[in-house]
């Protein structure tokens, strides 16, 4: 079965065909950064304008590198939530309509199964069950998945998410948007042990997250060190870099930890790192470090699928469609969409 997933949750727009038999034939992606950027983050109004303004050649391109006609296309996927209700809408108003043009099935695709499954657009994807972490500028959570459509909430951030937590962490830092990437990289030239992070929530029982509390701790690091003699006001570079390693591994160590115990919970091996955040070089180096100690497997989908795309968007609407779901006319986009409400296959 040939199906085209459209995704437009948020700031990127992705466009991909994905095949049941030969896999990814083809993907597109648009992303916003230069649109948000002046704004030091996401504008809703203009998210929305910026997909409407894509979508459609995004498509025709994603056609022609598959070398296809909209013909040969048996089903049509699109992101319907959680998101941004406007993004979500545009993408959701192009893929009903195609499909309902060409008279082929429609189904809506909950965002962060997209994320869940990314993995098994790989070669060498993980098996059910597995545990994952889906940590990214919108959510952080654990997950036991023991199929599609089978997910036991194991944890979750109970306010800021990791990724929302370093955009914030860098906008504080003067490091622009996207603020995450920039505080990364700029943690790369920091020296370790200058700044000590505190690691939340890891003393209690739970897979519970919570991030706001390090960009508090951040800014008050910050405004002693800025005022510290010498300084006059102004924190130096090498000061950022400092700082920006000590929160970057302040988050990975709590998200490590946190896996391992939840690996040892479920009594599972496996581990699904996905999600923007899952690009992180320091996470994947300390997650795999702790997964080779314990014999276990580590999986996660290449870089440019860890962030918005197309691809797994198709790919889950392919694995649901072949299932015999279907979506009826009506478009049912929502800003929230909590993944218990999703039906097992």
């Amino acid at each position: 079965m040939i199906v085209l997933g459209i995704e437009s949750s948020c700031d990127e727009t992705g466009i991909a065909v994905y095949d049941s038999e030969r896999g990814l034939l083809a993907h597109t992606l648009h992303s916003q950064v230069a649109v948000h950027a002046e704004y030091g983050g996401v504008v809703p109004e203009l998210a929305s304008r910026d997909h409407i303004r894509y979508l459609i050649p995004l498509l025709e391109k994603a056609l022609q590198q598959a070398e296809i006609q909209k013909s040969d296309i048996e089903g049509v996927a699109y992101t319907a939530g959680p998101g941004l209700i406007g993004a979500l809408m545009s993408g959701a108003s192009v893929g009903r309509s195609l499909a309902w043009a060409l008279g082929i099935p429609a189904l809506e695709v909950h965002h962060m199964e997209g994320h869940l499954l990314a993995p098994m657009l790989e070669e060498n994807s993980p098996k059910f069950p597995f545990v994952a972490l889906l940590v990214s500028g919108g959510h952080t959570l654990l997950a036991y998945v023991k199929g599609v459509g089978q997910y036991e909430l194991l944890g979750q951030s109970l306010d800021d998410a990791a990724g929302e937590a370093f955009d914030k962490t860098a906008k504080l830092l003067g490091l622009g948007y996207p603020g995450g990437p920039a505080l990364a990289e700029l943690a790369e030239t920091g020296r370790t042990g200058s700044y000590k992070f505190p690691r939340p929530m890891v003393d209690r029982p739970g897979l519970d997250f919570s991030f706001s509390g390090l960009k508090t701790f951040a800014l008050n690091t910050m405004q002693k060190a800025a005022h510290a003699d010498g300084c006059n006001g102004e924190l130096a570079l090498q000061v950022k870099a400092d700082i920006s390693l000590a929160f970057e591994e302040a988050v990975v160590d709590t998200l490590k930890i946190k896996c391992r115990r939840a690996l040892e919970q479920q009594d599972c091996r496996t581990l699904v790192i996905a999600g923007g955040v899952g690009a992180n070089k320091r996470l994947r180096a300390q997650l795999a470090e702790m997964i080779e100690q314990q014999g276990g497997e580590l999986f996660y989908p290449r870089i440019e699928f860890c962030t918005d795309n197309g691809a797994m968007i198709a790919q889950a609407g392919c694995f649901r469609l072949m299932a015999g779901e279907r979506q009826p006319l009506e478009i049912d986009a929502r800003a929230r969409w909590p993944m218990q409400d999703l039906k097992a296959i």
